[in-house]
C-alpha cells in the first residue's frame, strides 16, 4: 500500500486513520461531502506534503472515479450512520450507504484498483440468539434500515471480489467506536446533557442494554493490521470478514457510573422505559473477535479507558456540540 483512497476521511474513524497513514508514509487522498465531517479534524493533515483533500459526494461517480486516479488501496468509511432516527429519512440509508458502495466500485473499476477495506457494523447481526457472536452466525432479520443497507453493501464487495473485480476486499464488522474526534453516541450525548443539568441525566431505554465498544486507535490498528498481512489472497474466498471489538461488554448503566465518577457527579437517572432507546437499537451486542485475535492483533485499552480517554476529549473540545448542533439532517 502506497497511495490510499479513504473516504469520509473528515470524519471520526476517517481522520484517524488518515493521521495514521500519513505517519506510516502512505500517500493519502481523503473525499468528503463535509456533510458530517469536520475540517478541522484534517487540520495536521492539511500541512503534510503527502495529503490531499478532495470535496465531494459518493453519489457523483464522475467526481469520485476522478479523484480516485492513482490509488492502490481504498478505505470506504464514509456513510449515515444515523440508526435512531433512520425513519425520518429512510431514503439517506439506500443512497448514502448501499448507493455509494456501488459507486466507489464502480470508480475502483475505473481505475483498476482492486483492494479495500469496508467500515460495516455488528449491527448487521440483528438481534443475534449467538452470543457472543461469530462472523458466520446464522443470516438475521435485519431490524435498522442502516444495517440493512451496510449488509448490502457487503454483499456488492464480496460479489465484485468473488467475480474478479477485486482481488482483495475485507469487510470489518465494527462495535461502536470510541475516543478522539468522537462527535455522536451515549458518551457524546451523556456529556452534553451533564453539562447542561449536572444533577440530571435522562436515558434511553432502561439502561440495562449491553454493548461493546472498542478504541479508535485500537481499530485502524486492526485494519491496517489486517490489510498488510494480506490474508485474503492466501484464503479460498477474497472477501475476508472479520469482527472488530473487546473480550467485554458494558451495560449502558456501568457506562454512565464511569462518566460520573469522572465527572465527580451524582445526577439522578431518569431512563424512557423499555428494553432499547429506539427502532433497531438491539439490546445486546456483544461480537465474537476470535478470528481478528487470531492475527496478532489485541486492543491495548479496556471499555471503561476507552469512555473515560472520550470524556476527557470532549471536555476539552466542546465546540464539537456546536458543530454537530448545526448539522441538521433534511426529512425526505
Amino acid at each position: 500500500m502506497q497511495r490510499a483512497f479513504v473516504t469520509g476521511a473528515a470524519g471520526f474513524i476517517g481522520s484517524s486513520l488518515v493521521d495514521r497513514l500519513l505517519a506510516d508514509g502512505v500517500t493519502v487522498t481523503g473525499w468528503d461531502n463535509l456533510s458530517t465531517g469536520q475540517e478541522r479534524f484534517l487540520t495536521g493533515a492539511l500541512q503534510h506534503p503527502s495529503f490531499r483533500l478532495s470535496h465531494g459526494d459518493n453519489l457523483d461517480l464522475p467526481g469520485l472515479t476522478a479523484a480516485m486516479a492513482g490509488a492502490d488501496f481504498v478505505f470506504h468509511l464514509a456513510a449515515n450512520a444515523d440508526i435512531k432516527d433512520g425513519w425520518e429519512h429512510p431514503r439517506k440509508d439506500l443512497e448514502q450507504n448501499t448507493i455509494a458502495t456501488f459507486n466507489v466500485l464502480e470508480a475502483m473499476r475505473a481505475n483498476r484498483v482492486r483492494r479495500i477495506a469496508f467500515a460495516s457494523t455488528g449491527s448487521t447481526y440483528g438481534e443475534a440468539t449467538l452470543i457472543p457472536t461469530p462472523e458466520d452466525a446464522p443470516f438475521p432479520v435485519q431490524t435498522s434500515l442502516y444495517a440493512a443497507s451496510k449488509v448490502a453493501g457487503e454483499t456488492l464487495l464480496s460479489s465484485y471480489a468473488e467475480g474478479g473485480q477485486l482481488d482483495e476486499a475485507y469487510i470489518f464488522r465494527f462495535v461502536s467506536i470510541l475516543g478522539e474526534r468522537y462527535t455522536h453516541g451515549h458518551v457524546f450525548d451523556f456529556y452534553r446533557q451533564l453539562v447542561e443539568h449536572p444533577d440530571r441525566l435522562r436515558v434511553l431505554g432502561d439502561g440495562r442494554q449491553r454493548k461493546s465498544y472498542l478504541y479508535v486507535q485500537d481499530c485502524i490498528e486492526a485494519v491496517l493490521h489486517v490489510a498488510r498481512r494480506h490474508t485474503a489472497q492466501a484464503a479460498r474466498h477474497r472477501t475476508q470478514i472479520y469482527n472488530l471489538g473487546t473480550a467485554e461488554y458494558v451495560e449502558v448503566n456501568q457506562s454512565i457510573g464511569y462518566i460520573s465518577a469522572a465527572l465527580s457527579l451524582k445526577p439522578k437517572v431518569e431512563y424512557t422505559g423499555g428494553d432499547r432507546g429506539w427502532i433497531g437499537d438491539n439490546p445486546f451486542i456483544f461480537l465474537d473477535t476470535k478470528k481478528i485475535l487470531a492475527t496478532g492483533w489485541t486492543p491495548k485499552l479496556t471499555i471503561e479507558q476507552g469512555i473515560i480517554r472520550t470524556l476527557r476529549w470532549l471536555e476539552a473540545n466542546r465546540w464539537v456540540y456546536e458543530a454537530r448542533a448545526a448539522i441538521t439532517p433534511a426529512p425526505r
